[in-house]
């Protein structure tokens, strides 16, 4: 199996299916059409009839760097794109939770935004040693309504999810073993290799009862998290108008059109 996707790939390692957020000259930042493939990607996976776990990953140097800028500022002016995206987002954290074969997170670079949420949204995340995690939608002026208030108070404490969905702060790889979010870390050059041989341990596994107990941990997150994700998607579309969140993508945005009209000059 082979999808060749100009945004998302799929591509099988026997019976291990490996999902690659596929924009590396964008640092993987999520555009209006990887968001779509993002809610599509996991139903499409739990039909395949060969596939027995799952590793996402990034191309190039980072896992993902979260809302592609040109996207978030369509939002301002677009009320349907706001509702979409919310729409996409509620899929993307529901198909996730429900995905029934395990699905590994091999987080090589920086994971921020969405791309946070979508480690975090995996059965077992390894990290690069120099990767770390994010979550700045607060520093921009959202709701972490795409999985922090829904993932983050299941993983750790929430004085802790508290402090880095406040602050946006990064979260390096040590310490995010330390505090939960993340099972283990490993040399950049061996991640893959490491995620892979975790995922053809759990492909061999009994599918059935690896399936079932996956859908009663599935049931348990669910019913903790569902008020606290409608609650998040509805707070983030409400912001996305905001003058706060307005100003700063604005203002990050023209700072990285002009770090990128310095570099091709140089």
């Amino acid at each position: 199996m082979s999808d060749v996707s100009p945004v998302l790939t799929v591509a099988a390692d026997g019976d291990v299916r490996i999902v690659t957020l596929n924009r590396p000259e964008h640092l993987n930042g999520v555009s209006e059409v990887l968001h779509r493939r993002l809610s599509e990607v996991w139903r499409e996976l739990a039909e395949d009839p060969g596939a027995r776990s799952v590793v996402l990953t990034g191309a190039g140097r980072a896992f993902s760097a979260g809302g592609d800028f040109d996207h978030l500022l369509r939002h301002h002016d677009d009320p349907a794109l706001r509702e979409r995206s919310i729409r996409l987002d509620r899929i993307i954290q529901t198909e996730m939770i429900r995905f029934p074969l395990p699905l590994i997170a091999a987080v090589n670079g920086p994971a921020v935004g969405l791309g946070c949420s979508l480690a975090l949204g995996c059965d077992l995340v390894l990290m690069a040693e120099d990767a770390y995690l994010a979550d700045p939608h607060v520093s921009v002026g959202l709701v972490a309504g795409d999985g922090g208030v829904t993932l983050w108070p299941l993983l750790t404490s929430l004085l802790r999810v508290k402090e880095y969905l406040f602050t946006g702060d990064r979260i390096p790889a040590a310490t995010a073993v330390e505090l939960g979010l993340a099972n283990r870390r490993c040399p950049a050059g061996d991640l893959m290799s490491e995620a892979l041989k975790l995922a053809h341990r759990l492909a061999a596994q009994p599918a059935e009862a690896l399936r079932a107990t996956k859908a009663a941990l599935a049931a348990v997150v669910e019913q903790m998290s569902r008020g606290g994700m409608e609650a998040a998607l509805l707070a983030e579309r409400s912001t996305m108008t905001s003058p706060d969140h307005i100003r700063i993508v604005n203002e990050l945005a023209s700072r990285t059109r002009r770090r990128t009209a310095a570099s091709e000059e140089d």
